[in-house]
């Protein structure tokens, strides 16, 4: 009988290099869970997600990192920071013995790509948002592929070996799931979802709270996961939680949903064919998030609108449309479901095991 599988010595070694917030690590993690037989290994930074996250599946280390923002003398020492990291990561890859590295881009991923480039070590580097990171910008020549969370991404990387796959989503996102006990919400009774992402959102939160009252009075039940803002419940129908680990569950439940327009939140929302209002960060970096909600709307599942004082009426009054006009909601679900991509988690699986064995030859 074969036994090699069961050989920690001839499997497969991956290194992920994801951190920071949700949208990184959450699709790392959906690729990994692809990968069984493979030894896996994770590189991060100090006092993020990941640290929660990650450090009870697989063998975390850290190197120190941050990002390019800041004065001049911040560049300076992120240059600095950039140049002990691929020393280290370097040093971590040859003692490993690591056969590919798979990135979701972020900080962490220019000492890991530079790394493995030194190397000769391949790399699989995810851009789930529409307009891609400086790192997958600089750096995304120097892999061997680039799988783009959107279509549209591609038109930012020129000479790039770039392939749409869409963005990997935790396994429960694609089989029906329990409906959660707590929540004896009645069948047929309207489910708005709010999401903030994994950092919460407090001026998007701020805004569903003065809206709140008029969609609760049409019989519609709010779940509202508020991340870590405060948010006590007023109404029976109403009900606020930090954090669920029951998204799956709840989007596949809800009518529609109010949300960020992080890529991870997005990837949800499509794949579970959820219409959205979209209320995009407006602090994010290059206003990425509102061009990821343009490319969500532009697949005709929903609309979206700028976070201010101005647009609580056109919330207000799109809701109440939406629960009015169920037909037209269902009309959104289906042309989301018919733009929903295979399942991105086991594309980027076969790409990694298609990747090594070409560089293994």
């Amino acid at each position: 009988m074969d036994t090699r599988a069961k050989d920690p010595a001839s499997r497969p070694r991956l290194l992920v290099a994801a951190s920071g917030t949700g949208g990184h690590i959450f699709p790392a993690l959906a690729v990994a869970e692809q990968l069984p037989d493979w030894q896996i290994e994770w590189l991060g930074v100090p006092d993020r997600m990941e640290g929660k996250l990650v450090r009870e599946r697989y063998p975390l280390h850290r190197v120190v990192m941050s990002g390019w923002q800041g004065s001049p003398l911040r560049k300076l020492q992120a240059l600095a920071q950039l140049a002990r990291a691929t020393l280290q990561v370097r040093r971590l890859l040859m003692s490993g013995r690591f056969d590919i590295v798979l990135t979701t881009g972020g900080y962490i991923a220019a000492p890991a790509i530079l790394a493995a480039r030194s190397l000769g070590v391949p790399v699989l580097l995810h851009e789930s948002n529409r307009i891609p990171g400086k790192v997958t910008r600089w750096l995304g020549r120097f892999c061997q592929v680039v799988a783009l969370g959107m279509a549209e991404t591609a038109e930012h990387l020129p000479g790039v070996a770039a392939q749409v796959v869409g963005t990997p989503v935790r396994a429960e996102f694609y089989t029906p799931q329990p409906f959660p006990a707590d929540l004896p919400i009645p069948d047929g009774d309207p489910l708005i979802v709010v999401m903030g992402g994994s950092q919460g959102a407090r001026g998007l939160n701020r805004m569903v709270a003065a809206c709140a009252e008029a969609w609760l009075e049409t019989g519609a039940w709010i779940v509202h996961l508020t991340g870590d803002s405060e948010l006590q419940p007023t109404h029976p129908r109403y009900r606020p939680f930090p954090f669920r680990r029951d998204v799956a569950a709840l989007l596949q439940r809800a009518n529609f949903a109010i949300s960020r327009a992080g890529a991870m939140s997005l990837a949800e929302l499509l794949v579970t064919a959820t219409p959205a209002i979209l209320i995009p960060y407006p602090f994010a970096a290059e206003d990425h998030q509102y061009q990821n909600a343009l490319a969500f709307v532009g697949r005709g599942g929903g609309v979206v609108m700028r976070e201010s004082e101005e647009n609580l009426d056109l919330l207000r009054q799109t809701v109440l449309t939406w629960l009015a006009q169920p037909q037209v909601v269902a009309q959104m679900a289906a042309r989301l479901q018919a733009a929903a991509p295979p399942n991105a988690s086991k594309v980027l699986a076969r790409l990694l095991q298609e990747i090594r064995q070409s560089s293994a030859r």
